[in-house]
């Protein structure tokens, strides 16, 4: 990073001010814009320009005089007036009078600003946050380096010394403005290091426009389009930019900018991810000692090694504590293993010796601390006569045969803390290793590691390990699907790859296609004395009955993980309570806290759990009904929900109703946080009700969560999901739900830009709702056919559409959904030419909207009457619009809406002849992406292209207009071929 401009001075080397004469509110200063003056929060009155101008000078000159003769040619350079001296007198003593006494100094016949704090000026204060930032880049803290480089940037409030006349102060504007893109480019940089190329692509878009000779900005931009898949068009950004040079100043690019070129077009893998260095790991001295043999094919766990490694090494050296670590996990995550590893690598910082124990924690009869401290006595070469009897005498004698020496005492498989502690060493030099299923919080002054299952990188590199490179080699994607259903777990990948290894006729493929059913998968995870189910039984037979109902009925739930909240709703239990049962679970490592409130099980865990279920649940039907409260929890907050955003809407009278209350929300805000953190755990309670009496409740659920498909939050899930309910439905005879979810599905799939499909889907929908004529599905689905129709140009046809669901919303008395098949009608309208009357329709749309307040309803009618005021050219009055409704979008979290939105405004600036605005904002609508898919994302493209084509970046223009009709064609859109005579006309024209 550059340095920046010298940050003035405002005090001489020594200076100080006096402790009787204290500046009791003190003084800042702005240039970084207009020149501006604050006393605490009061703004001073600067003056005409020359006066600020004179201000600027003095400010600028670090504390330093400045003689009458430099202030002059400052202010007015070679042809001053004849009064200019008393004309800078004047100034200095107007100034003098505004500001506090003793800043504005005279002094050799000149004048100087003195005693000002360090950040009394807003340049000085973007140095410094210069200065640090370039510190923390050094250091490899990106992330700090861009916020404090975000932060000096954010200082600039205009134009540098707007409005200050002069020679000086034009000068120090150039300076200035040179220096914030210097900064600028340096924050695009550190953009790019850290991987967010997608989001920096409009920002230089709208900087190279702005700043068309400027290689360095035009650089950053090929790598950030190359990094976001867009290589076409980086290389275009280069044509552009060689041929501007070439035109504007007969120059080639830089080196630089040409040897970038070169590698996109190599696709050097160098460029496709950011270069940031990556830390050497601490490096610590390791030997093995008397413990336990380590495995041969101990694998990954690098950062666990290197952080209990640098435990036990704290424990060298006079004077320091005694180290104790306690490692906790579930059977079979690798405790052990892990422990005895390190406690090998640490021997030659412990050559007093090395003891180990097994405690048999998990199991019934766990060891006695009285019997574990005679055998580490004995081993310490203490004679049997000489071992006391009781428990605190054997302790104290331990502790005193350990003092001065260094010993590693390793605790496997302890019980819990209680059971620990009496074999502490105690001593300092010393140190301990413990491995427990329970997480020892009680344990004072330990530190607590929780191992969890391998990566898939660690998890393929041990069963390769086991299994030998050639077999693994040759089938990976089946080694793959082998060490996933082990659930990454280190027992259970060992027990896989040792079946496979002792039977050289089986195929990886076959042990794959093993392991593929889930009902018995952990009887096929077992070898000779090892079986993962047993390492489960022993903590569940140690559960009481509590503790075990819940372990079983949380097991049956398929979402990735539980909140709390729904686990009550399951269990039929207060939260309280709930909480206490879940936590102590967590505890015996049965069961995991994702994060507060959040709680999951690992795969095999699970598995482990319904086979509980199953074995030990009575009443069976006990499993439905957990699971029936279950989607009603769901269900009932959904609805609280979709209330919240969609205030007045009837839809949620018409759902099924439920057994349960569901949460409620203070605001919007929480709603929606409750609804996308829910959202992968809603959607797999749906998919679990296919095929079940609960196929009702779970279509609705799809329904009042629409926004989890709607925003782009849980889109794909979404869909699959629903294709899934339309199956099940059709199986089982039942025409409401069928039609609901054929109802949702065709919306999904006009979303995604799938006309056809939803055309499908829709004209099903329709037909199995026929019947029931008071069913909001009847109005929907009419809605659904006239927006499939409008997105077809089929205008008429839309119409009657429109006209029978605002009808049908009018008579269910649903006036919000009536308004939005108003905004629809509009767009309708404009199809067909009525431009005056699309405007009249689109603003009584917004106007009914407006009734329910700020809703995401509100945001959609902005952006209709947005749309109809473009068309009447209306730009500033659609782009007021269209910014209302982006804001809205923003607050309820609808990232397709706003980018959708982005589109629209991008329209609205290239038909007001604003090329660069437009481009910037359908930069913005790329990286968000849009209702509507690929053929919208076409769109995009081609409005992008006509507006670097208004900019003079013809190459990068046909570059995006290419990909644009490479998608209308995959997708049949009948934009293609509108888009294809452009790029032949302009190829005619090139």
């Amino acid at each position: 990073m550059e340095q920046g401009p010298r940050t003035p001075e405002q005090r001489r080397p020594g200076a100080s001010r006096s402790s009787a004469e204290p500046e009791a509110v003190p003084l800042r200063f702005s240039v970084l814009g207009p020149v501006r003056a604050w006393r605490g929060e009061e703004q001073l009155p600067t003056g005409s320009p020359q006066q600020r101008a004179l201000l600027v000078a003095l400010l600028l000159r670090e504390g330093r005089t400045a003689t009458a003769a430099e202030l002059i040619d400052a202010l007015w350079g070679e042809e001053p007036p004849e009064q200019a001296l008393a004309a800078v007198r004047t100034y200095a003593s107007r100034l003098r009078r505004v500001l506090s006494p003793g800043v504005l100094v005279s002094e050799s016949g000149g004048y100087a600003v003195r005693g000002l704090a360090d950040d009394a000026l807003d340049l000085a204060v973007a140095q410094n946050l210069e200065a640090e930032a370039e510190r923390a880049r050094r250091s490899g803290d990106l992330t700090h380096a861009r916020q404090l480089l975000d932060k000096a940037l954010g200082l600039w409030g205009g134009e540098t010394l707007a409005g200050i006349p002069g020679p000086y102060g034009e000068a120090q504007r150039d300076r200035l403005g040179e220096w914030r893109l210097q900064l600028l480019e340096s924050r695009l940089d550190m953009d790019l290091e850290q991987g967010c190329h997608a989001e920096a692509v409009s920002e230089l878009t709208a900087l190279t426009a702005e700043h068309p000779l400027r290689e360095r900005l035009r650089e950053l931009l090929m790598l950030a389009l190359y990094r976001s898949g867009r290589q076409a068009e980086a290389l275009a950004v280069y044509a552009d930019t060689r041929r501007l040079l070439a035109d504007e100043l007969g120059l080639d690019p830089s080196p630089d900018l040409r040897e970038l070129q070169q590698r996109i077009l190599q696709a050097d893998p160098g460029l496709a991810e950011p270069s940031s260095p990556v830390a050497e790991p601490p490096q610590h001295p390791v030997r093995p000692s008397q413990l336990p043999a380590t495995v041969p094919d101990f694998t990954g766990r690098a950062s666990f090694v290197s952080e209990l490694s640098e435990v036990l090494a704290a424990a060298e050296g006079e004077g320091r504590v005694m180290a104790v670590s306690a490692l906790a996990g579930i059977g079979g995550v690798g405790k052990t293993t892990l422990a005895v590893h390190v406690a090998h690598q640490a021997r030659s910082a412990f050559p007093d010796g090395q003891l180990y124990v097994d405690l048999q924690g998990a199991g019934l009869r766990a060891a006695e601390p009285e019997t574990v401290l005679g055998s580490f006595l004995r081993a310490l070469g203490t004679a049997d006569s000489a071992i006391p009897d009781s428990l605190e005498e054997r302790t104290a004698l331990y502790r005193s045969i350990l003092d001065g020496r260094r010993v590693l005492v390793l605790l496997d498989n302890a019980k819990d803390a209680a059971q620990v502690r009496p074999l502490l060493p105690g001593m300092e030099g010393c140190a301990a290793l413990v491995t427990s299923r329970v997480r020892m919080v009680d344990l004072a002054g330990a530190h607590l590691v929780d191992l969890d299952v391998m990566s898939p990188d660690e998890a393929l590199s041990l069963f390769t390990k086991i299994v030998g490179e050639e077999r693994v080699a040759s089938e990976r994607e089946a080694a793959l699907d082998v060490v996933a259903a082990c659930g990454f777990l280190p027992l259970a990948i060992r027990i896989a790859a040792s079946r496979l290894a002792a039977r050289r006729t089986w195929t990886v493929s076959v042990l794959a296609a093993k392991l593929a059913d889930e009902r018995r998968r952990l009887d096929e995870l077992q070898a000779g004395d090892l079986a993962v189910k047993a390492t489960y039984e022993l903590g569940y037979g140690a559960l009481d009955s509590g503790q075990a109902r819940a372990f079983r009925l949380l097991g049956l739930a398929d979402g990735p993980d539980v909140s709390l909240a729904a686990a009550a709703a399951l269990l039929d239990l207060p939260v309280d309570e709930t909480e206490d049962l879940l936590e102590s679970l967590v505890d015996t490592s049965l069961l995991e806290s994702a994060a507060p409130g959040r709680y999951r099980y690992h795969d095999l865990v699970r598995l482990y759990a319904r086979a509980c279920a199953e074995r030990d649940e009575q009443p069976p039907g006990e499993r439905d009904a957990a699971l029936s409260r279950l989607l009603d929890f769901y269900l009932a907050t959904a609805a609280a929900v979709y209330a919240l955003e969609r205030p007045g809407d009837r839809l949620v009278d018409d759902l099924e109703p439920t057994g349960c209350p569901g949460l409620s929300f203070a605001g919007e805000s929480a709603a929606l946080d409750w609804l996308y953190s829910e959202g992968a755990c809603l959607l797999a309670c749906v998919r679990q009700a296919a095929g079940t009496d609960r196929l009702r409740r779970a279509v609705d659920l799809l329904w009042a969560a629409k926004d989890l498909s709607e925003s782009g939050a849980n889109s794909h899930q979404y869909e699959t999901t629903t294709r899934a309910m339309c199956d099940a439905a059709h199986s089982r005879g039942d025409r409401r739900s069928e039609g609901r979810a054929r109802t949702i599905l065709a919306d999904v799939l006009l979303d995604s830009g799938d006309i056809e499909g939803a055309e499908y889907q829709a004209r099903l929908a329709a037909e199995l709702v026929a019947s029931a004529s008071a069913d909001t599905a009847v109005s929907w689905v009419a809605n659904t056919r006239g927006l499939i129709r409008l997105r077809q140009g089929r205008y008429a046809e839309a119409k009657v559409f429109f006209d029978q669901a605002i009808s049908g919303f009018r008579a269910l008395g649903n006036r919000p959904v009536e308004a939005v098949g108003l905004g629809n009608l509009s767009q309708t309208h404009l199809g067909l030419g009525d431009i005056t009357q699309a405007v009249d329709i689109a603003k009584r749309s917004l106007a009914v909207h407006a009734e329910f307040g700020r809703t995401v309803r509100l945001a959609n009618g902005h952006y209709v009457v947005g749309i109809a005021l473009t068309k009447d050219g209306q730009y500033f009055e659609a782009l007021e619009q269209f910014h209302d409704a982006l804001e809205i979008f923003g607050d309820h979290r609808q990232r397709l809406w706003q980018g959708t939105t982005h589109f629209r405004i991008a329209e609205t600036h290239l038909a007001a002849h604003r090329p660069a605005q437009a481009a910037q904002h359908a930069e913005q609508a790329l990286v968000l992406g849009s209702i509507g898919g690929d053929p919208m994302r076409g769109n995009v493209l081609t409005i992008l292209g006509k507006a670097l084509a208004e900019l003079g970046q013809a190459d990068r223009a046909k570059a995006c207009w290419r990909e644009a009709l490479n998608l209308y064609e995959l997708t049949g859109s009948k934009e293609a071929a509108a888009l294809r005579a452009l790029i032949e006309s302009r190829i005619r024209t090139a």
